[in-house]
């Protein structure tokens, strides 16, 4: 028998083995009019399966673009924590690109250090005593409202020996200062991270206070907004700034000013074996690490002066409530090699313009597939015009109050009390009537500046006087926020079935808030987007 012959005879027998193939094979006597009869119904059963897997394919498409997606809103006033909330959720959804981007936070982080050294130069300049304290030129929400009515300024005040000493030894602060501003908001990728792309000094100053964008290789540069200083109250470090350093700086969300500071130009080394992180920027002489480092011993004497302490308690000027809070680091924070930490990323303050974005999908567990997007809206009054757009495709809204701010003003309205401010917004949010299926967690929020404020001796019923004569401890005062966001909820809300869920949080504890993150999630997935079929 041939090597064709006992092939085709294996194959047939093969075929013949498999019982699906005998089945389809035709009848050894089939008529024509059978055959035909048999084709047109495969031709029927061939149409209904394609049919079929058609509508498969459809079904499999419309889940594709209608997976399931829960929209977040970030509220709350400008400094609540709105923004560490929003880090907080991308350190535990996507901790790789969060950590990517830490050497980015390097440039906010130095200039966070180097304006609050200058707040405290401000502070204690002869000027500031002479010509009295205006809560509209500094940080309100450094500064408190002093209890018994009288202004700061109306206090006598503890004179610092070595403010002259202070004062000249980190003048080179202020250009280090501009030329991180600078490089904040307008970033050039073509352009060395640290070197600075244009003399600020050219740029002229507008009626409001910002300066006018020039150009940089063609193209206009973005602007930043410096609200316009005070001629009486010019930096007492130095007269060339133009650079409040009681005004906060502000960047708006279209500047990719994060691209440029993440030291990935050709100048640059690769990375670290053992970090991850780029190296080599300490060898750049135009690194601001080198200046920062050389004042660093004179910025630690400053910071640690008693008489310093003294004048900063007797204006009322806590700099450690805020964000961007590193006077209690320096050493670390000014090291030639220093690389961010995820807690100092928390920390770093950078008013951004704008609303800030962050995706994530959830990739395991009973509610894998869904696809989150979280919202940081603007707090200061004049954004909050942007929050009602987001209101109709909105799941949850997460409402931020700082509640260590009882003793405190608005940056943008000092004759408005910070918690009274909040608590009339909670009012707003919790009575909108888009919102009226709206899941709403409250993170009553700062818990720990309160425990600082009280265990000082502050009182809350100097500040609000429906507080009466209550214990001013931690437990009876957060007791009675709760219960006054709670009240508000239950008299304004038009669902009256809605269930309020109220956590104290410090945002900035990461593992603390992680846990809080996790309930939250459950809950609005369990909660309010049960009714539309997601879980």
């Amino acid at each position: 028998m041939s090597k064709h012959r006992t092939t085709e005879s294996h194959s047939r027998r093969r075929s013949l083995s498999d019982p699906l193939a005998a089945f389809m094979q035709p009848p050894a006597n089939e008529t024509a009019a059978e055959r035909e009869s048999r084709m047109r119904k495969e031709a029927e059963a061939k149409q209904a399966s394609d049919k079929i897997d058609e509508m498969i394919r459809q079904e499999r498409s419309h889940r594709k673009k209608s997976r399931a997606e829960v929209n977040v809103l970030l509220l709350g006033q400008s400094e609540s924590g709105k923004s560490t909330t929003l880090k907080q959720f991308q350190l535990l959804h996507s901790p790789a690109a969060f950590h990517a981007e830490r050497i980015a936070w390097r440039a906010v982080i130095y200039l966070n250090l180097v304006r609050s050294v200058r707040r405290v130069l401000d502070a204690l300049s002869p000027e500031s005593d002479e010509e009295g304290d205006d809560l509209e030129d500094v940080d309100s929400i450094e500064h408190t409202i002093p209890s018994d009515g009288r202004s700061p300024s109306a206090l006598a005040g503890t004179k610092v020996p070595n403010y002259e000493s202070y004062r000249r030894h980190l003048e080179p602060l202020v250009e280090l200062e501009e030329r991180l501003i600078r490089l904040l908001s307008s970033p050039n990728s073509e352009d060395e991270a640290t070197r600075l792309p244009y003399d600020v000094r050219q740029a002229p100053i507008t009626a409001e206070g910002s300066q006018v964008p020039l150009k940089t290789n063609g193209k206009p540069a973005p602007t930043i907004d410096i609200p316009q200083v005070h001629p009486s109250h010019s930096s007492p470090v130095s007269p060339v700034s133009n650079v409040s350093p009681s005004r906060e700086v502000s960047v708006h969300t279209s500047i990719n000013w994060k691209k440029a500071f993440s030291l990935g130009g050709k100048a640059k080394s690769p990375k670290s074996a053992h970090t991850g992180e780029i190296e080599g920027w300490w060898e750049d002489p135009d690194d601001p690490v080198h200046t920062l480092h050389a004042c660093a011993p004179v910025m630690q004497d400053l910071w640690r002066d008693s008489a310093v302490q003294q004048r900063l308690r007797e204006k009322r000027i806590r700099l450690e409530e805020s964000s961007g809070f590193y006077l209690d680091e320096i050493p670390r924070i000014t090291a030639t090699k220093y690389i961010p930490t995820d807690a100092d990323v928390l920390k770093a303050r950078l008013k951004t313009m704008g609303v800030v974005e962050h995706t994530f999908l959830i990739q395991s567990g009973s509610n894998r597939g869904v696809e989150w997007k979280i919202f940081d809206v603007g707090g200061a009054r004049n954004q909050r015009q942007a929050w009602a757009p987001y209101f109709e495709d909105v799941n949850a809204i997460i409402f931020l109050a700082p509640i260590s701010a009882f003793d405190q003003v608005l940056t943008e309205d000092t004759r408005i009390n910070r918690l009274e401010d909040s608590l009339l917004l909670w009012q707003s949010v919790a009575s909108n009537k888009l919102l009226a299926r709206v899941s709403i967690v409250l993170f009553l929020n700062k818990c720990d500046l309160l425990q600082v404020k009280l265990d000082a001796g502050v009182r809350l019923n100097q500040h609000m006087t429906s507080y009466g004569d209550r214990p001013n401890d931690y437990d009876s005062v957060s007791k009675y926020f709760r219960n006054k966001f709670g009240a508000i909820h239950h008299a304004a809300t038009p669902n009256k079935e809605r269930e309020l869920y109220i956590h104290f949080t410090a945002v900035t504890d990461t593992r603390r808030t992680a846990t809080i993150i996790q309930s939250v999630r459950d809950i609005i997935i369990k909660g309010n987007l049960r009714n539309l079929k997601l879980v």
